[in-house]
């Protein structure tokens, strides 16, 4: 009884094993955004052509990140996509975030602002909902956590300074980075933005945790309240309404 497996090539193993021999040739130099998606879905899927199905994902979800970050539902309304084969599109995102993640720590994002922004880039950019995350750090400014702490709409009052304190506290932080994303692609500060962060400054303070930091993603934007200067006026002043009203007057 013959023991080796005779089964014909499929259609498009040499196509497959091109790709994969360019890319570990030269990266993903001079490759197609459908065909990183191309590469990704031939991951879970080890008898059939994906050139076509990686084509039908770039076009309903316009970009590489949308693609990416697309929901597991969203993707599997695209024929060729399912629940099996989406074992590559969704390892990526997840090991990227994590090395990302990883090269922040032990480091102090202060005077690694490049590493912090990727990280929080690639985190939280594309998201369609606000997400409101944490960095806690060392008396020495090091990164010893990463933790997202609230998801949704985020206002003044669904974001619980007491929440923050005790995150804190747990991670044993001397200090605090916050940031979230605007799902519209704008990064400006609203009127809540800017009380959130007041509360949450005043909050920390009592615990004597310093804020350095809070940091809007827009696309491919970024809003610093310490390179603006809010973070020390809300430090030096109580009064969030002289803020604001300076805020929106000039004056």
């Amino acid at each position: 009884m013959p023991t080796e497996n005779n089964n014909p090539p499929h259609k498009g193993a040499g196509h497959r094993m091109r790709l994969r021999e360019r890319f570990l040739s030269s990266g993903l130099t001079g490759f197609h955004d459908y065909e990183v998606i191309e590469l990704l879905l031939t991951i879970g899927t080890p008898r059939k052509d994906c050139k076509e199905t990686a084509k039908a994902a770039l076009k309903k979800f316009k970009t590489l990140q949308g693609v990416l970050e697309a929901s597991e539902s969203k993707l599997c309304e695209i024929n060729g996509i399912g629940h099996s084969n989406l074992f590559g599109l969704k390892l990526i995102n997840a090991v990227a975030d994590r090395y990302l993640a990883k090269r922040l720590i032990q480091k102090d994002p202060l005077k690694n602002s490049q590493d912090l922004f990727n990280y929080l880039n690639h985190n939280i950019r594309d998201r369609k909902r606000e997400c409101f995350k944490a960095l806690f750090l060392d008396a020495k400014n090091k990164v010893i956590g990463i933790e997202t702490l609230f998801q949704g709409t985020l206002t003044a009052s669904s974001v619980y300074p007491r929440e923050v304190v005790k995150a804190a506290l747990n991670h044993h932080a001397a200090a605090l980075i916050f940031a979230h994303n605007h799902p519209s692609g704008d990064a400006k500060p609203s009127k809540e933005d800017i009380l959130l962060t007041h509360r949450l400054i005043k909050a920390c303070e009592l615990m004597d945790i310093i804020v350095h930091e809070h940091l809007i993603i827009g696309d491919n934007c970024y809003f610093s309240f310490a390179d603006q200067g809010y973070i020390a006026r809300m430090k030096q002043d109580a009064d969030i309404t002289k803020i604001l009203i300076k805020e929106e007057t000039g004056f």
